[in-house]
Formats: C-alpha cells, structure tokens, sequence
C-alpha cells in the first residue's frame, strides 16, 4: 500500500512539473508550429497540428499535457519535421479537444481516435511516437494495428500488463485537484492494459526511451524487457519522468531512432 500511495504522489507531483516544463518550452519555441485543425472522432472534436512533409511520425502526449507541453515547447515537432510529416494531437480530455464526460470517449477510443486521425490524413502507415501515457496508446496501438505502423517509440513508458497491481492502481486512481481532464479519462487508462502474449507477438521495431532516474523503469519497463529484451531501452542520462521529454538527447535518440527506421524505398 505505502507504493501504491507513493506511486500516487510522484505521479501528482511529476504532471505538476511536466507542465511547469511544457510551459517555460512553449515560451521558447514560438516559430513553426505547423498547420492546426480539428476533425470529428464519433462525436468528440479532436485538435491536432501537422508539420513538414515526408513519411508520417506520430506523437501522442502523456495525461494532464498536451501538444504544445511534450512535443512543440520541446522542439520535438521542429527537430523530427526537418524530414517528416509530424502529426501530433491532442487526446479527448487534453490541450484544445474536447472534454466529454462519458466514459466511452476514452479507453480503447483513444487508441481508435489515432485511427481515425490517419484515415482523415489519408496516412495509411506512421512512425508511432508516445509519451507516459501516449506510450501505453501507442504501444496498444502497435499491438492493434500493425499494419498502419512504421516502427514506434515508447518514452517514459513500458508495459502496462494485463491483471497486473498497476492496472488496479489506475481503476482507482484519484483525481487530482483543479484537473481539467474528466476522471473517465484517468480511470479508462487501465483499460489500455495488454497481455503477455499480445506484447510478445508485436513484430514492429520499438525503441523504449527513459530516464535514468524516472520510478517508471521500475514500475512498467522492467516487466517489458523480462518479455522483450530485443527492444533497445535508451536510458537518458539525469533525467526523471518530468525532465526526460524536455531533455536534448531524449529528442535526438528520437529522431535517430526514426531516421534509421524509415521505410526503404
């Protein structure tokens, strides 16, 4: 119970930070942010931007962030766009989307909702990019459908395994105060959670990227590498689960990383 209550804590504490992060990013990067539209995803207006041209890269931000807090204020978007079609949203709940209530709207709807983003884009395949909870999405979307992606990127993430106490934590998690993104969101997280089998039959190539001092090596990527030690685990050097996404070489590794998975022509 005394982890599951720090686990609790470390998680307000970081998403506190992570924004404090984002923000002080955004107010650095200002130029090239690309092309913002909306599209309709049963219902639900969902925000994304699109940057640069080239094959597809997808990314997928954490719980309580957004666009702007993982991927534009760090200059993600700007570094990957220079050779890439960057297509980023916001998740229902999160940045400039809408916010339903219902609990139908988040789940499996989110591994959907980047579906249905490529299908609006005409992308047939992408490179898949999350981050913290964008990586339990991405990862879910890689064991879903494999044939719309490239290779994927997990950062600040592992495995969320199916009947694990981690899932259970997620059920019952408690909403932060002052939260924006409906509790429906937070509690459908655990519905993302995989089996062993399913992580086993992934045959795309995924890089895991974490931070050396992020409790989530421990917590979720460890149980990955007991089942996929073939997947590269980056380990960015002083870096925790709030400070990885905003440091240099997590953006580097990641655009190395997608470079040399690019399709060969």
């Amino acid at each position: 119970m005394a982890r599951v209550l720090a686990t609790r804590a470390a998680g307000r504490w970081a998403w506190a930070g992570l924004l404090a992060w984002g923000t002080l990013g955004c107010a650095r990067d200002r130029a090239g942010l690309g092309s913002s539209a909306f599209f309709d995803a049963k219902g639900v207006r969902i925000h994304y931007v699109t940057q640069g041209s080239g094959e597809a890269v997808v990314l997928i931000h954490g719980l309580y962030s957004s666009i702007q807090l993982n991927w534009q204020g760090p200059g993600i978007v700007a570094a990957l766009a220079r050779d890439h079609q960057v297509v980023a949203l916001d998740l229902p709940g999160h940045g400039r989307s809408d916010r339903p209530r219902a609990a139908a709207a988040y789940g499996q709807q989110m591994v959907d909702d980047v579906v249905l983003l490529l299908d609006h884009l005409n992308l047939p395949r992408a490179h898949v990019v999350g981050y913290s909870m964008g990586g339990i999405v991405a990862l879910n979307l890689i064991a879903q459908h494999p044939d719309r992606v490239v290779s994927g990127a997990l950062g600040g993430m592992g495995w969320l395994r199916e009947g694990g106490g981690l899932q259970k934590v997620w059920e019952h998690l408690p909403m932060g105060p002052g939260r924006r993104t409906p509790e429906a969101c937070v509690r459908g997280i655990a519905e993302l959670a995989l089996t062993e089998e399913a992580v086993r039959a992934i045959k795309t190539p995924v890089l895991v990227l974490i931070g050396d001092r992020d409790p989530v090596q421990g917590l979720y990527v460890a149980p990955l590498q007991a089942v996929r030690s073939d997947w590269a685990v980056i380990k960015v050097p002083g870096a925790g689960h709030v400070s990885c996404v905003v440091n240099p070489a997590f953006r580097d590794e990641l655009v190395k990383w997608i470079a040399e998975n690019r399709v060969k022509s």
